[in-house]
């Protein structure tokens, strides 16, 4: 399995090692080193065998120029350990021309990233790119994606993907999440960097509030520079327990993403109780639809009035933390890990079936 240690990937394929025990797996990860306590996590699972490299991730400045490099690297690990199935968290690695069966998991992509942030196509420097996910996603057995918003953008900017794609949404371990008294204060978390997330608009909504704004999430972009926001208390990457604890006590979580394919931190949030206030965009509706509070996220003033309602309203704020704590018992890992189980033991099948005919 492919994976990167920059954002959500990262906790769904750890998240899913963990889950399934009795499938072995080896963990391939690309783009920037993971910290320790990632490092930790990992390699306490007796079932999986991490392997670290340092290529490029396809959506970085120059992915396309490792390719070849990581596509060798991919192929002598596929040989190595003799695997049965290849899960590709991404669309490149997809086209590698692996023997064996290979499952494209869409996270995300940059040119439904690019229109929902910059609102027009992405610019020709993206063609590249482009064709690279199509090959990846013609190539590939079986198409997942967390929601349907997202297979609509994929068949939308790439190609139709008929009977091959099909949607698991992503899960967490509620028990994780605890809910203890709730304090005064709004949650965010994200990458400060990334536009998509819109954690810039909780700086220019905080003025007049009368709770103060915390977000979770690096600051440092992979490829260079740092972000800092105004009007809001920035935590830095936490770890999950540190993160859990910081939900836990959370009166409020905000997330004004213009584009969110899922939104992992969106799902711990309610499981751990807080009220949500959304980003009015088709996937948070998909999964939060009577469950949040949805503004529209080019509209800071929104996003002020939804918080400045919340934080006068207690009660309010008690009915959307139990309306989005049961939507989360609908987004469980077990759910998610005994859908992969099914998928990997169904793919392995079908090879075995093609092999002998």
């Amino acid at each position: 399995m492919t994976a990167d240690c920059v954002g959500g990937v990262w906790s769904y394929a750890a998240g899913l090692c963990r889950s399934l025990p009795d499938t072995r797996f080896i963990l391939a990860t690309m783009g920037p080193h993971p910290v320790q306590a990632q490092r930790d996590a990992i390699r306490e699972l007796e079932n999986v065998t991490f392997v670290e490299s340092d290529y490029r991730l396809e959506w970085m400045a120059g992915g396309d120029l490792d390719f070849p490099a990581s596509r060798h690297w991919l192929l002598d690990l596929i040989a190595q350990y003799e695997v049965d199935v290849v899960h590709v968290n991404g669309y490149a690695q997809g086209q590698l021309g692996f023997d064996r069966p290979a499952v494209v998991v869409a996270h995300s992509d940059v040119l439904s990233w690019w229109r929902a942030v910059h609102k027009c196509a992405a610019p020709p420097e993206w063609d590249e790119y482009r064709k690279n996910v199509i090959a990846g996603l013609a190539s590939a057995s079986r198409i997942i994606a967390p929601t349907a918003a997202v297979m609509h953008d994929l068949e939308h900017h790439y190609l139709p993907l008929a009977g091959a794609a099909s949607v698991i949404p992503n899960g967490v371990d509620a028990t994780a999440f605890r809910i203890t008294a709730k304090q005064p204060f709004v949650l965010a978390a994200g990458r400060l960097w990334d536009a998509a997330k819109n954690l810039a608009a909780l700086s220019t909504a905080a003025p007049g509030l009368s709770w103060p704004i915390a977000i979770a999430g690096a600051t440092e972009h992979p490829e260079g520079g740092t972000v800092r926001l105004a009007n809001a208390r920035l935590l830095g990457s936490l770890t999950p327990a540190e993160m859990a604890r910081a939900l836990a006590s959370a009166g409020i979580f905000a997330a004004p993403a213009r584009y969110e394919p899922f939104g992992l931190a969106i799902l711990e949030a309610a499981a751990a109780g807080c009220p949500l206030v959304l980003g009015d965009i088709p996937s948070l509706r998909e999964n939060w639809n009577d469950a949040a509070i949805f503004v529209d996220p080019e509209r800071p003033v929104e996003l002020h009035a939804a918080l400045a309602m919340l934080i006068a309203n207690p009660e309010e704020r008690r009915l959307l933390a139990t309306a989005a704590r049961s939507r989360a018992r609908s987004f469980t890992m077990d759910r998610m890990a005994r859908a992969y189980s099914g998928l990997y033991r169904e793919m392995m099948h079908n090879s075995a079936v093609l092999e002998t005919a």
